[in-house]
């Protein structure tokens, strides 16, 4: 049955190969923003454009359905960009649209931006020697 619409049977979901692949994935996230599909979507929390963390899913959740709104556009905000980003980009970002709701394994789904976390990852940490502290101090 289908969630969209009840009593219609839906075929089987479509398998993306890109949700196999973290690189796909983490292309996903370049176009995302390259794109600006963040000036609607707010980095996948929602805002002019709906949330995509959540699991509230206006016109389905499966990798044809994000396909479709991408390619064909939403009534009352969502344009189409069938012919304007090609295929293998529309199914990197369909996947990374499914990682930031946490639909796709951990191994594959990428991590949140550096610049969105309380600090710095431990990548791009200058080098220090740690201090030694007496018991009972304060720091």
């Amino acid at each position: 049955m289908s969630e969209l619409h009840p009593g219609v049977t839906e075929p089987p979901a479509l398998q993306n190969q890109s949700e196999e692949r973290a690189y796909d994935v983490n292309q996903g996230k370049q176009l995302f923003v390259q794109y600006n599909c963040s000036g609607c979507h707010f980095n996948g929390g929602g805002g002019i454009g709906p949330a995509l963390m959540d699991a509230q899913w206006i016109y389905g959740s499966n990798p044809e359905n994000i396909y479709d709104t991408i390619t064909e556009g939403r009534p009352n905000g969502m344009p189409s960009f069938r012919a304007k980003i090609p295929d293998s980009q529309v199914w990197q970002l369909v996947a990374y649209v499914r990682s930031m709701s946490g639909q796709l394994r951990k191994d594959v789904a990428t991590t949140r931006s550096d610049d969105m976390n309380a600090r710095r990852s431990e990548q791009r940490m200058k080098r220090a020697t740690p201090k030694q502290s007496t018991p009972g101090e304060i720091r």
